[in-house]
Parts: C-alpha cells; structure tokens; sequence
C-alpha cells in the first residue's frame, strides 16, 4: 500500500546512502543504509537501481509501496540541470507522488537549523556551501572542483600536502615535515617512494584520503607549510560562506553559519578557531555552528516542510535523529 501523504527522506553521499521513511506527523517508521551514489561514475541509471535497492528495503519495513512525497538529498547533484535530471530520474521509479531533488550540502544545512534559513559550508572529500531563506531563495556554487573555482576539501588537501612535501625532499621548495610524515604513513622512508607507491598504484588512489588526518597532525606540531595550507582551507570555507550570505541579502541579520563534513565536523582547532576568527571580522552577524546530525534528518525536514507539515511534526523527526 502507499504511504498517504508521507515523505522518503533520501541522503545519498558518495560513500553511504541513508533512507528515512515518515508520517506528516513526523513518525519515523523505517530507516535503511546502504552504499554510495556516484552517478558520474556508473551512470545514473545504475546508481539510481542501487539506490532502489536501500529504498525498497526501508519502504517494506514502513509497511508502504511508496510515499506522498520524495525528498532527495544527493551527492552529485551539483547543478540544478543535473537535479532536474535526478528528479526524473528517481521520479519514473514510482516512490513518491512527488519528487525533490537537491545537493546533498542542503540536507546539512537543514539539518542543523530550525527554520529553512541559513549558510551550510560542508568540508569532506570535497568543499560545497548553500544557502537558503523560508521563502525559498537560496544561494549555491558549482562546486565542480578547480574548474569552477573550488579548493579544498580531503582530496584537495591530500593533494597540496604531496605537492608540497615533493617538492621540499627533491630541492624545488622549503623543507617542510610533511616530507617526512607522509610517507611514514604508510611505511616508507621518502618522498620519492610515496610517488612512485602512489603512481604504480601500489598504493590504492582510494588511500590518499589517509593522508589528510597526517597534514592535521602535521600542523599542530607547528610546522609552518601544514599551518599554512590549514589557514587556506579556513579562508576557502569562509569566503563561500560570506559570498552566500551576500546573495542571501543576509550580512547585516543574525545567521547561522553551519559547518559539516567530516573534516570541519572534527574541530580540528586550527582550522575552527581560524574559520570562527575570520567569520568574526567578515561577517560580524553570523552565528557558526557545527552540525554533527546525520544529513537523513535534513533531508527530512526538507520532506516535511513540502508538505507543509505542522511545527511539531519538525520537532518529533528532530528528537528521533537527535535524542537528548
């Protein structure tokens, strides 16, 4: 049977999917987990059949064939043409009456605030951020990587600390650790064998994520090339967050500024202090927060908000995902 005038809340990350089923009431009946939603990779038919998979699992434990409403919250979904073709996509599977579609940093963005209003700067494999007012306008970016301006993220960092590090053992730059902790790492004496590991794919491309817990530690035992790459991620993080209160018309209002993914949800203190410094002197009314709630609940909330559910339904599926 279907499930009248609910939501499936979807969360699909490019490591994990998370899947909620609800009443307007706010009532969670089912949750489900599976793998990662990586369209770009195995085409969006084939990601969409894994996603099916998790969904399936979680409407049969509601007891429903479908929902009244479908709200998607997907990794890859970085331009709005790409959410119109998920929309569709996900919609010709027949979960939901109706179907949303937005980039997975909302989820965290809705996550972490009472109302729809607010800035979320999301820092994991890669760097996003996104806006949004309860009148529905929102701010975002392509978050495509260097072609659409991007820096940062674990990948981005990884990357500059090996770039750095080769360079100070071959004479190109200044000594920095990171010549010597990268590679010990994983067992080896130098730079040289870390690139060639890496390039020979002895070392899995998969791994290279390892390396930015390294770069962290790094730079709390003062080396000054860690330090200084860790300062740059915070005035990434914070001139998209600034940028977006801009658009939002929301510099001059106390907003919250929430900071997810795993890399600024671990509150490395370099990184945070800088961010909340920097934050201060450019965007004095904001309120930064770290959001450690799991995305599912934005996606949720994002669902119930469609619908038009009634303020205590937000609160119920809040406790569910939040309690205490």
């Amino acid at each position: 049977m279907g499930l009248t005038g609910g939501v499936l809340a979807i969360d699909a990350g490019n490591s994990k999917t998370d899947v909620a089923v609800l009443t307007t009431e706010g009532e969670v009946l089912a949750t489900a987990r599976g793998g990662g939603f990586r369209p770009p990779a195995v085409g969006v038919e084939t990601a969409v059949d894994t996603l099916e998979e998790v969904v399936r699992r979680a409407l049969a434990v509601a007891g429903a064939a479908s929902a009244g409403h479908v709200s998607a919250c997907l990794a890859n979904a970085d331009l709005p043409v790409e959410e119109g073709q998920l929309a569709a996509a996900l919609h010709a599977r027949a979960w939901g009456t109706t179907t949303e579609v937005r980039n997975d940093t909302f989820a965290v963005l809705r996550a972490g605030v009472a109302e729809p209003r607010g800035v979320a700067v999301v820092c994991g494999a890669g760097i996003n951020c996104a806006g949004m007012r309860p009148d529905g306008r929102t701010a975002r970016f392509p978050a495509l990587g260097r072609i659409s301006g991007d820096w940062g993220g674990g990948w981005g960092l990884a990357e500059e600390a090996l770039w750095w590090a080769a360079r100070a053992e071959d004479g190109r730059g200044g000594p920095t650790a990171l010549a010597r902790t990268l590679p010990a790492h994983f067992g080896l004496d130098s730079m040289y064998a870390l690139v060639e590991a890496l390039h020979l794919e002895r070392i899995e491309h998969g791994q290279r994520h390892e390396l930015t817990p390294v770069l962290f530690a790094t730079a709390r035992r003062g080396d000054p090339v860690a330090r200084a790459i860790v300062d740059r991620l915070a005035e990434e993080v914070v001139a998209m967050a600034v940028v977006a209160l801009g658009r939002l018309d929301l510099l001059a209002e106390e907003t919250p500024v929430l900071l997810g993914g795993g890399i600024l949800a671990a509150r490395h203190p370099q990184l945070d202090d800088r961010v909340r410094e920097l934050l201060a002197a450019r965007a004095p009314k904001a309120v930064p927060r770290v959001v450690t709630a799991r995305p599912v609940l934005g996606a949720a909330l994002l669902g119930l908000d469609r619908v038009r559910a009634p303020a205590q339904a937000h609160t119920r599926v809040r406790a569910y995902f939040e309690p205490g």
